[in-house]
């Protein structure tokens, strides 16, 4: 099936696999590869598959992009509405974002919390990046201040309320992790459409008990699954490991936290926007979007007088043709009629603008935008944002801040290794490591980074995004032109061509360092990620690992370790010495403290390696 499906809402696709008997729950994912080489066709709104050789249709509606109830999916077969083909389909279509579908009823949901934490960088804190570490305090509601439930929670002889899940919201999280739990102890190839609907199912509770953060996180979780039972080439390992993370994470942390913490952990269906003002803004790049859960398009940025970044997006459902083809589209910002390719090297004046917590503008019916001059990135106010000390930029994407990275470098040749080639770039002194921002044939990051390895000797100014790894890399996104002065390159989008380079030198082949003895806990993390929990139960030497971690001063990573591999082999027997069921709870929490712990590190690593 060539055609695209319309995005399923996570409540639709958990109704229709729970309403299946067991025997063809059993046939489900069978039914979904079936349905994989069925015709289809697409009329309006409207998605029509054939699902049998009789010429029965199903149909999906999809009105504004969403099939949002179980109403929405009709299959024309003697069976319906008890056959398998429904159920199949909405498995196999993309998962709606919760966060973009219609709010619950006020008597099923919380109040939308004040915090921004679906976009706040979690596990800065180690104390509360391990599970078991006690909630900060910090962050208490003021005297008479309603909680996200609608009331107040004294304190002991005090005025004051300080939040807490509600009950609603703990049994939600309960789901969120038993579900995750199981998918970590099933792996991915046990992970099927009716694990897939548990989870599913787990979102939805989520979103009615006002956790935002955590539906989305499952959401992840499912769009990662379903790209590595699928082997599409896009899929990548430290994705599913960290949606896996993050569901985990949130369903464990919000049991305990409370104040800011539990507000951040809830997070928010939309992000708020505020008025700020005019703004003169000055283009900087654009870059495409192409997202494993079928959104796609494009971003600009753009920068201010005093450095400040903002962006102007166009993400909608789509594939990668229309990653290719937004940069090309007005940007949806007042009435200008300029593109995102024209906006990346042009600038813009807006007047009423609004402004969300991450920088992104508006484009409510009050904002007035014209295009305006841009500015080189030699030239002020852009020169600016290569004067920031590189420590100083790297701290502050750790911190929670973009993620961009303003560099000069020079290429110096190209490091092999397991995860790709990357160019190797001298940075002031520092050895960076700079990889393609997306691997997706249609896109042009990898060609491009191909070519730029041959070009020796030149210093360029770049946009990167930080990679938090032991060593210093990052994601290469624009560029200056190896030879055209003033002119700059947006690697997702434009082509560098070899006419247009110097003539081509074979490019100098670096060996990979050594990996840091950390990747011994990280691998077995996504192991067991990948193949679940009994890839980490079968008998072997692992006490090498453990002691080679403590040799190298990790001690607290060889513990951890430890623990894991004991989690993972932990059998217990009953009073007759059978084998009981293992206890996915617990291996999933020795997982995510392993989990977090070498995400911790590595972003300490990270700093030290760009020398902060």
């Amino acid at each position: 099936m060539s055609l695209e499906l319309p995005a399923v809402a996570p409540a639709v696709t958990a109704e229709l696999v729970a309403a299946l008997s067991p025997r063809l729950r059993k046939r489900l994912d069978a039914g979904v590869a079936k349905l994989a080489d069925r015709p289809a066709v697409r009329d309006g709104d409207t998605v029509r598959i054939t699902v049998d050789d009789e010429g029965s249709e199903l149909e999906l509606r999809a009105p504004g992009g969403v099939v949002a109830t179980v109403a929405d999916v009709r299959c024309g077969c003697l069976l319906s509405p008890d056959c398998l083909h429904r159920a199949a389909a909405a498995s196999a279509a993309p998962v709606a974002d919760p966060a973009g579908a219609p709010p619950p009823p006020p008597d099923a949901a919380t109040a939308a919390p004040t915090a921004d934490g679906v976009t706040a960088v979690p596990g800065t804190d180690l104390a509360a990046a391990t599970p078991g570490a006690g909630a900060s305090e910090s962050g208490a509601s003021g005297p008479g201040e309603a909680t996200a439930a609608g009331r107040a929670v004294p304190r002991d002889g005090a005025g004051a309320a300080e939040e807490s899940a509600t009950p609603a919201q703990h049994a939600a999280v309960e789901a969120v992790f038993a579900a995750a739990a199981a998918v970590l102890d099933a792996g991915t190839d046990g992970s099927g459409a009716v694990l897939q609907a548990e989870l599913l199912r787990a979102a939805h509770t989520a979103r009615l008990a006002g956790l935002p953060r955590a539906a989305t996180a499952v959401v992840s979780l499912v769009t990662a699954l379903r790209s590595a039972r699928a082997a599409d080439p896009a899929f990548r390992l430290a994705e599913l490991v960290a949606a896996l993370s993050e569901t985990l994470y949130v369903a464990h942390r919000v049991r305990s936290a409370t104040g800011v913490d539990l507000a951040g952990l809830r997070g928010t269906v939309r992000q708020p926007y505020t008025p700020d003002g005019s703004l003169r803004l000055y283009g900087l790049f654009s870059e495409p979007v192409l997202t494993a859960s079928g959104y796609a398009g494009a971003v600009t940025w753009t920068a201010d007088a005093d450095g400040r970044l903002y962006t102007v997006s166009d993400v909608a459902p789509g594939g990668a043709g229309r990653a290719v083809g937004a940069a090309d589209r007005a940007v949806r910002i007042g009435d200008t009629a300029l593109t995102h390719r024209e906006l990346a090297r042009a600038g813009l004046a807006v007047s009423g603008a609004t402004v969300s917590p991450t920088g992104r503008l508006g484009a409510g019916a009050g904002v007035r935008a014209v295009r305006a001059s841009g500015a080189d990135w030699r030239d002020e106010p852009l020169d600016r944002l290569w004067a920031v000390p590189v420590a100083e930029q790297v701290q502050r994407v750790l911190s929670g801040g973009p993620d961009l990275l303003f560099l000069e470098v020079t290429p110096t040749g190209v490091v092999r290794g397991a995860a790709g080639d990357a160019l190797l770039a001298d940075c002031d002194g520092l050895p960076v490591r700079l990889t393609a921002a997306h691997d997706h044939p249609a896109l042009p990051h990898r060609d491009n980074l191909r070519l730029l390895a041959a070009v020796h000797g030149r210093r360029l100014r770049v946009v990167a995004r930080l990679v938090a790894a032991p060593e210093a890399r990052a994601q290469l996104l624009a560029t200056e032109h190896p030879t055209i002065a003033g002119s700059r390159v947006d690697l997702g989008l434009d082509r560098l061509q070899h006419a247009d380079l110097p003539s081509p030198a074979a490019a100098a082949v670096v060996p990979a360092s050594p990996e840091p003895p950390l990747h011994l806990l990280r691998r077995r993390v996504e192991q067991s990620s990948s193949g679940g929990r009994r890839v980490l139960a079968f008998p072997g030497n692992t006490a090498a690992d453990v002691h080679r971690l403590h040799r190298h001063g990790l001690a607290t990573a060889g513990d951890i370790l430890d623990a894991l591999l004991a989690a993972a082999a932990e059998r217990s027997r009953d009073a007759f010495g059978r084998l009981l069921p293992a206890d996915p709870g617990r291996f999933a929490r020795a997982w995510l403290t392993a989990a977090r712990y070498a995400d911790e590190v590595d972003r300490v690593l990270c700093a030290a390696a760009w020398g902060g």
